[in-house]
C-alpha cells in the first residue's frame, strides 16, 4: 500500500522533508515523475504520490512520515494495497543509482 495523509493533516509539515523518494508534497503543489509536472492531488493539505511511495521500503524498517507524524494521520491506504515485492521495484526504479541487497530494510520484516 501506497502511505496515505488523512483529513486530521495539521500541516506541520514534518513528514516532508523525511521522505526518501520525494513523494510527499504540500497541498496545492504540483508533484514532479521523470521531470514532468503534475497536478497536485490535494490542495488543503499535505499529500503523498502513491506512483512515488515505496513505504520506506529499501530505506527504514518504518514509514518515516509515520514515525514524525504528531497527529498519527499518515496510514497504509486501504485502497492500493502493495506487496514488498512491489514497493522494492518501484524503489529500485525511482533510484537507480542506488543498489538494493537482499537484505534491505523494510516494514514488513519488523519483529
Amino acid at each position: 500500500m501506497s502511505t496515505l495523509i488523512t483529513e486530521e493533516c495539521i500541516n506541520c509539515g514534518a513528514c516532508e522533508p523525511e521522505c526518501p523518494n520525494t513523494a510527499i508534497y504540500e497541498g496545492g503543489a504540483q508533484w514532479e515523475l521523470n521531470g514532468a509536472n503534475k497536478p497536485a492531488i490535494k490542495e488543503d493539505i499535505y499529500y503523498i504520490v502513491p506512483d512515488k511511495c515505496t513505504e520506506c521500503v529499501g530505506f527504514f524498517d518504518q514509514e518515516q512520515c509515520a514515525a514524525v507524524c504528531p497527529v498519527d494521520c499518515c496510514i497504509p491506504d486501504p485502497n492500493i494495497p502493495e506487496t514488498e515485492e512491489v514497493l522494492i521495484e518501484r524503489a529500485r526504479v525511482l533510484h537507480p543509482d542506488q543498489t538494493f541487497g537482499a537484505e534491505f530494510p523494510s516494514r514488513f520484516r519488523k519483529g
